[in-house]
């Protein structure tokens, strides 16, 4: 059984920051890369950054430069730092994560999700 566990979302101003992290139980399978994604009503949901199993860090060019995603490795955790909000940065933020299962191969998992509400 895989989980994945999110927080850290909220209610701030614009210019606040945020951090949400994201936590992947897994009974005894791998974890590979992991990712934060967005979605506002009527859209796609969209990456916002990923990092690998090894630590590799890609964030997209909407948020370069103020967010940031780390990973804690050895605890399956990824973290989020989000600076300098505005309100388009308004959305639900999902965690997902690859997660290696035998016989299955990789599969994708996802968070519940975590409401961010930038506004003053």
């Amino acid at each position: 059984q895989v989980q994945l566990v999110e927080s850290g979302g909220g209610l701030v101003q614009p210019g606040e920051s945020l951090r949400l992290s994201c936590t992947a139980s897994t009974d005894d399978f791998s974890v590979g890369a992991m990712g934060w994604y967005r979605q506002v009503p009527g859209k796609e949901r969209e990456l916002v950054a990923q990092v690998s199993r090894e630590g590799a860090e890609d964030v997209e060019d909407f948020v370069k430069g103020r967010f940031t995603i780390s990973r804690d490795k050895d605890r399956n955790i990824i973290y989020l730092q989000m600076n300098s909000l505005t309100s388009a940065d308004t959305a639900v933020y999902y965690c997902k994560a690859l997660v290696w299962e035998t016989l299955r191969g990789w599969k994708s998992y996802w968070g519940q999700g975590t409401q961010v509400t930038v506004s003053s």
